[in-house]
Order: C-alpha cells, then structure tokens, then sequence
C-alpha cells in the first residue's frame, strides 16, 4: 500500500488533555491549516461538543467528500468497537463512551480509533524509518528487506506498537503492545515505565543529587547536563544514564520477542546522547552467565559507525547442493535502532491514515 499516491482524504484529529487538532491529510500530507478547539477535558458534553464542531469546520473546508475518520486516543479502550475507556488527561471519559458510533452516526463515514502507540508505529514502518532503510538496503545492492518494526514513544508515559509485513497488530483486547508495564530486569521491583518516563529522569535526578524536590522538568535536567542551567550536572548525567540501561533493558525484551527494526520517538529524543549510549550498552551486554543478551548484531543509526556497520552487506553466494545454481545468503542476524526522522506527530497521523485506508481496503 502506498498511502503517498492515494488520493482519498481522511480527517484526523491529536487529541491531548489541553486541545484537540483536527486535520484533514491526503496522499499521506495535511491538505488544510490545523484546527486547534480546547478539549473541554473535564465536562463530557462540551468534550464531545467540540469533537463534532472539529471535524465539522474541517469537512466545510474540503473541496472533496472525506472517506473516513481516523485518530488516535491515548489510554484504555475498546478500539475495535471505538469505544474509549477512563482516561487520565480526559477525566470526563468514564465508564465507556462509544465515541466511534457517535461519530458515525453524525458524519455518515467510517470511524477508526487506534492507541497513539500503535499509530506511531504504523507510520514509521508506512512511510518513516522502515521504508528508509529498504530503500538505502537497495541502493547499496543488498538483497535484505526489513518487515517488522517496533515503535516505541517517550514522553510522561512508555508506548509501543508493533507492526508485522504492513500490519499493524492490534491483539484481541486492543493491548497489543502493553510495553510500559513489562518486567524491568534493572530495577525487579518495578515496571518498566518506572525507568523509562519523564517522573523516573526527575525522580533519579533529585535523589541522585541529595536535593529535595522541586518543580523541575526533564529539558532542566538536560540542560544541568549539558552545563547550560544551573545545577549538579554528575547526577543530570547519571539520571539519563539510568534511564538508558531501562531502555536498552526493555528494547532488548522487545527484539527478542519480535526480532524487528526499533524506531524511538516523542519528547525525550532530543536528549538522545545522553541516554542511548547506556541503552546500547545493555543491548550489546550479556547475562551473568555470559550468555549474549540479544541473538543480534544490533546498531544504532544514530552512530556514524553503526549505520555504516549495519548497511554494509554480508552476504554471500552459496551453492545449492547437488545442483548447478547458487543462492545468495546472509549469516548474520542484524537488527538496529534508530531515532524519528519525521517525527512522532507527524507518524501518529500518517499511522492513522494508512490504517483508515487498510481498513477500508478489506
């Protein structure tokens, strides 16, 4: 499916605890100015309200019939039956609101509700990270092709989706990909959203430092780091440090469970340098056992070095036993992690717009 030469419009919406922005996208790109309405988060009626007038002011705008609505929503819900769940930033979302149906039943158009997680990972393998290294595979003359990507978001929370030869898995209960609450070899006591989250760089930071704790947020401590604030910069580090080895911990998990590409986005990227050398650490550690800790060779594309490591081939011609023909083979297993290059905004809407059009495509 190539979602950047299909010509059905698709309206969207990012819906946050603050504001709601609507859109509309066509051929993979926005095709009308963001609508940004307040969510109204507490009172369902105006909520909803705004919903409605959202989509509506942005359907009034297009010159062609939207063929479908697509958005994604953060927190528990039915998404297969568009109904959403209690949310924390959306306190008046309590007890199941058939939010889809609604929609529906006033626009005439099939509804598609996802987890922003999954979203983001359907962007990135449709038209992100995953069809930018088949395509780089390609021009050096390698015969590989990558299928499987797991996305992974950081910000207040730890999100995931995975997506498998252009499917997004959406599991039986819309919890495909639960990843912020795996076990957490670094710290047992805890899950792994306790390592890999905003609260756990602020946590670490203050406790790390001996300082009682204060209205600081994670750009702070980057910045205490990085020596541009204030502040003590041994335990800045050592908070991103701890927060890689999380990382690289849960990754590591993941690859083994699913053996695909990992791509990384949200709030937290801009302070990559100080966080993935520890997740790559971990990534290429091993047990106490000595036991290696993936059965990859694993690169970050983020390194100079290991993207040019991972792009170069080795594969080899083989023959065929008891014939004339050869077969070209790889014996090395590789796989790697790479920061957005699109950004985690702009993969959740072209997520939500690829699995409106898959749908409606079955």
């Amino acid at each position: 499916m190539d979602i950047f030469k299909d010509k059905r419009v698709v309206l969207t919406l990012d819906a946050g605890g603050t504001n709601f922005v609507f859109g509309a996208i066509k051929g993979g790109k926005e095709i009308v100015n963001p609508l940004t309405l307040p969510s109204n988060a507490n009172n369902l009626d105006r909520c909803l309200a705004s919903i409605i007038d959202g989509f509506d002011t942005i359907k009034i705008k297009l010159s062609e019939t939207p063929v479908a609505i697509s958005f994604a929503f953060p927190g528990p819900a039915d998404y297969n039956k568009g109904i959403i769940g209690d949310l924390a930033n959306l306190p008046s979302f309590r007890g199941g609101i058939a939010l889809a149906q609604m929609l529906q039943e006033k626009f005439d158009i099939p509804v598609f509700i996802q987890n922003d997680g999954d979203l983001y990972a359907y962007g990135e393998a449709i038209g992100g990270v995953l069809p930018d290294i088949n395509a780089k595979l390609k021009l050096s003359g390698s015969q590989k092709e990558y299928k499987n990507l797991i996305g992974l978001t950081l910000g207040t929370g730890f999100g995931a989706g995975i997506v498998h030869n252009g499917i997004l898995i959406s599991g039986d209960n819309s919890i495909p990909t639960e990843i912020w609450n795996i076990a957490n070899s670094i710290s047992p006591w805890q899950n792994a959203e306790d390592g890999v989250s905003t609260r756990a760089i602020v946590n670490s930071y203050f406790e790390k430092a001996g300082l009682p704790k204060e209205d600081l947020m994670p750009r702070d401590i980057y910045l205490i780091a990085m020596g541009e604030k204030d502040g003590n910069a041994e335990a800045a580090k050592e908070s991103f440090y701890q927060f890689g080895l999380h990382l690289g911990d849960a990754i590591a998990t993941m690859i083994m469970l699913f053996d695909g590409i990992v791509v990384i986005g949200g709030g937290l990227t801009g302070a990559k340098e100080l966080y993935m050398p520890a997740a790559m650490e971990v990534l290429k550690g091993t047990f106490k056992n000595n036991q290696k800790r993936l059965l990859h060779n694993v690169f970050s594309l983020d390194d100079e070095t290991g993207e040019h490591l991972f792009y170069k081939t080795n594969e080899r011609t083989i023959k065929v036993p008891f014939s004339e023909t050869t077969v070209v083979y790889d014996p090395v297993p590789k796989t790697a992690v790479a920061t957005t290059k699109i950004g985690a905004s702009n993969a959740i809407a072209l997520g939500a717009y690829a699995y409106a059009l898959s749908q409606l495509n079955n």
